[in-house]
């Protein structure tokens, strides 16, 4: 429950932040061309608001609504999301939306996107300011990488370094690397100290995508941390920091796969308990011997810590360098979202769509700072992404319509403006609809 409340608040403050920002971004470029903005609500509002006020002299009433989906700003003289039909009927008014020149209609609509997109910029260019940029390179990883099935199936091995994606360097972690994985047709890796290539199937996103299971991992050496009093590492004379490299004879030795021997003679019963063990205890080797207990077990905690694991490279930026690096980290990002969007339109790909779940689930279980900036920045990119679509009811859509009326000279029809609304939100609730279905359904099975 713990862990659940502290993702949920997560996902709460940066939705929130992010909404308040995106209509934050059309209420400016509103008020700059004089276009009266009558509602400012962070969440919708149906029925009744949970808190409202107008402050004096002002247009604007400012309000929280109930459903957390989002918000909206209610500009005068506009069909958007509140079908205000009766308001379009009178004559237009100086101060309308209708009444202003397309241009300046076409930047309130686009200013939500605007500055949820300058938002991420400057979060990231703030998260490098203040932590640096740290990263594991995958070609230094001592122990290679661990696979999935899919990635056996292909060609992929554990122990593996991965090299190179079509002849391009493959440097760190994360969705990029995954990307030039699946988008290439050879993939170099280091094999035992030999280079062996891999050839990469045209349908391994839609393998990857039916998987549960992360496509990598690094290999984690195995570290002790501590021991339990009285355990068969303690008394075979393990100490807290040695590094076990062998077992048997199986060297090297990855805690993955100690664990793996461990399951197996659990699994198959084996009466033999006696583990040959070598270890590296302050740059010397040495050699024990233990008997594990019943459960197969030889009672050490293992160091858990990535970064007391492997090696890592960190990178610190000024406050001026930041920005540029920021900036460069924003756009990177994007462009592999928007990549990754071309595998959204496939079965796989659909079942992949998830809601508020998924979306809480990017947040850390345990409160870090780092990694909410991250994820709100994150998020942020995809919502200024997501509403720039040309969808009725999104910002896109209404800049779909502006650009037809600035070539063609003449505006869409009131009628047609409705219409597209309302298809618009039945398309947006259909998917918002089956990406959470989606979230259940991954929770039940």
């Amino acid at each position: 429950m713990e862990t659940f409340l502290i993702k949920a608040v997560q996902l709460m403050l940066s939705l929130s932040l992010l909404v308040v920002i995106h209509e934050g971004g059309h209420f400016m470029f509103a008020k700059l061309f004089k276009t009266r903005v009558e509602k400012f609500r962070l969440f919708f509002d149906p029925w009744f608001t949970l808190l409202k006020f107008k402050p004096k002299n002002s247009e604007t009433e400012y309000g929280v609504g109930w459903i957390p989906l989002g918000g909206y700003v209610k500009i005068a003289g506009m069909i958007d999301e509140s079908m205000d039909l009766e308001q379009m009927k009178q004559p237009a008014q100086p101060w309308e939306f209708r009444a202003k020149p397309a241009w300046q209609r076409l930047l309130i609509m686009i200013g939500g996107v605007l500055f949820n997109f300058l938002l991420a910029l400057f979060i990231y260019s703030m998260i490098l300011f203040a932590w640096g940029d740290s990263y594991i390179p995958v070609q230094q990883a001592p122990l290679g990488m661990q696979f999935n099935e899919t990635a056996h199936n292909v060609g992929f091995q554990d122990g593996d370094i991965l090299m190179a994606a079509d002849g391009k360097p493959l440097e760190r972690m994360g969705t990029d690397l995954l990307m030039s994985v699946v988008d290439a047709r050879q993939v170099t890796v280091l094999r035992g100290g030999q280079e062996v290539s891999i050839y990469i199937p045209e349908d391994m996103i839609n393998r990857l995508m039916e998987d549960s299971v992360t496509f990598t991992a690094f290999r984690m050496p195995f570290v002790v941390d501590s021991l339990m009093a009285g355990s068969a590492a303690e008394r075979a004379g393990m100490q807290p920091g040695d590094s076990i490299i062998a077992m048997n004879g199986q060297t090297p030795l990855a805690y993955d796969a100690f664990m793996q021997e461990m399951q197996k003679r659990r699994e198959a019963k084996s009466e033999n308990h006696d583990v040959n063990l070598t270890i590296m205890r302050k740059g010397v080797r040495q050699e024990l011997t233990l008997t594990t207990d019943e459960d197969y077990k030889i009672g050490v905690f293992p160091v858990t810590s990535t970064a007391r694991l492997l090696p890592v490279i960190k990178t610190e930026y000024g406050f001026f360098s930041s920005f540029p690096a920021g900036i460069a980290l924003g756009v990177n990002t994007l462009k592999g979202y928007v990549n990754q969007m071309k595998y959204v339109f496939s079965k796989e790909g659909a079942k992949q769509l998830g809601g508020f779940g998924t979306i809480g689930n990017i947040f850390p279980a345990s409160w870090d700072w780092h990694q909410f900036w991250y994820m709100t920045a994150f998020l942020s990119i995809i919502l200024a992404f997501m509403n720039i679509l040309p969808i009725p009811a999104l910002d896109g859509g209404h800049v779909l319509f502006l650009l037809y009326e600035l070539i063609a000279r003449r505006k869409p029809s009131d009628k047609f403006m409705e219409r597209a609304e309302v298809i618009g939100m039945a398309i947006l609730f259909g998917l918002l609809i089956w990406a959470n279905l989606n979230d259940v359904i991954r929770f039940l099975f």
